[in-house]
């Protein structure tokens, strides 16, 4: 294949995601891209090679292995320095024995005991929201109830204070996106600043929170570097609620798009934790995957992608495989939706899992009873979606509550 005809990752792409996924898919469960600032990649759509390689060792994760193999791929050209260098050394970007690591220290935290405790905080959030939105006819539902449920809660975990929520979020979006390079590295400084800033407030006034034991964590020897440990707040931080920030929004969608699927949902609120896995593998809140790279030549399938290479595995297109998932473009909130790779797979499966089904669960339940007459408020071409290879989810979602 020529280079001019290999597609690119772009805003096209984005804005229409499993119609361009589903073309990709037809082609070959693997076939060559380029990422939106231009680095060759082989992009995997197919449920069985996704999940393979999603484990297989031989897809290396280790941050600065990616940042030299981008470099040289780029010709120095084009590479976001500042992200890599300043929150890259977090669990999702190592490899074993260093992932283990990591994660041990994070798994403490996430324990099902744990994580039940957070359920009525959770229901309360999600209530006084609710009880908000009341007060209007019409609301944009991503501003004022998919966000701030998820946002307020990894941040309450972590020991955020309020006043900084919002520009946190702003940096974040920013760093997930594909825009302007100079944008990504001026927001990857003042993140990387103002969680430094943290980290030595609860050096020195400690909490119950999980940061604070992290911090203690380091200090008493339990191996997280200064540097590790500023990353893994970033990380606890953006994945701890950009993934349930779209899949709440997600699902919404989805809803709207299916009233017949809705309608079974609001007379059996029974059949919510069952749903959300279908929401979850209908229309997923990750793209691709985090950055993987080959260590060795990789046999996918019928083909073979050399050592050195990038590769993207995209769990949306994954997810609709219909060698895996009959009829994989419908809704059905009564599928047994289980095995999908929303969360991903093998050892980088996401860490907080557990909570982000807990909070769709709630929050979902809660909206439908609150108001099953929800409706959109534009027409459906009228919502854009994020300009992110990584995160998948809408802009704004603006619905009529009654």
């Amino acid at each position: 294949m020529a280079v001019e005809e290999i597609p690119v990752i772009d805003d096209k792409f984005m804005q229409h995601t499993h119609e361009t996924l589903g073309r990709f898919h037809d082609q070959g469960a693997v076939c060559p891209i380029r990422m939106p600032h231009g680095t060759p990649s082989y992009l995997v759509t197919g449920y069985d090679e996704a999940r393979a390689l999603l484990a297989d060792p031989r897809l290396s994760k280790d941050n600065r292995g990616a940042y030299d193999l981008m470099i040289a791929k780029a010709g120095g050209e084009n590479i976001n320095r500042s992200f890599g260098q300043l929150l890259g050394a977090h669990m999702l970007n190592t490899d074993a024995p260093d992932h283990t690591r990591l994660r041990k220290l994070v798994n403490k935290a996430f324990t099902s005991r744990a994580i039940a405790g957070l359920r009525p905080r959770i229901e309360q959030i999600t209530t006084e929201l609710l009880d908000a939105m009341e007060e209007h006819e019409q609301v944009d539902l991503m501003a004022a109830f998919a966000g701030p449920v998820p946002i307020t809660v990894i941040c309450e975990l972590l020991g955020v204070r309020e006043e900084d929520r919002g520009e946190f979020t702003g940096w974040s979006n920013i760093l997930l996106g594909a825009g302007d390079l100079d944008e990504m590295q001026a927001a990857a400084v003042a993140m990387h600043t103002y969680l430094v800033g943290l980290v030595a407030q609860k050096r020195a006034e400690p909490g119950e929170d999980l940061l604070s034991g992290l911090v203690q964590a380091t200090d008493e020897g339990d191996s997280l570097s200064e540097e590790e440990l500023v990353a893994m707040a970033f990380l606890l931080l953006v994945a701890g609620h950009e993934t349930t920030v779209n899949l709440i929004g997600n699902a919404v969608v989805a809803l709207l798009r299916a009233p017949e699927q809705r309608a079974k949902l609001v007379a059996d609120p029974s059949l919510m934790p069952g749903a959300v896995e279908e929401f979850l593998r209908f229309d997923g809140p990750i793209n691709i995957a985090t950055l993987r790279y080959t260590v060795e030549d990789v046999e996918v399938g019928d083909h073979k992608i050399p050592a050195g290479e990038f590769v993207q595995v995209s769990l949306l297109a994954a997810n609709r495989d219909e060698g895996r998932f009959p009829d994989p473009a419908d809704l059905d909130v009564t599928r047994a939706a289980g095995g999908h790779l929303a969360f991903g797979h093998g050892i980088h499966y996401c860490v907080g899992a557990p909570l982000a089904r807990m909070e769709a669960e709630i929050a979902l339940t809660a909206l439908l009873a609150r108001f099953p007459q929800l409706r959109a408020a534009v027409p459906e071409e009228d919502l854009v979606y994020r300009t992110s290879p990584l995160v998948h989810g809408v802009k704004t979602l603006p619905v009529l509550l009654r």
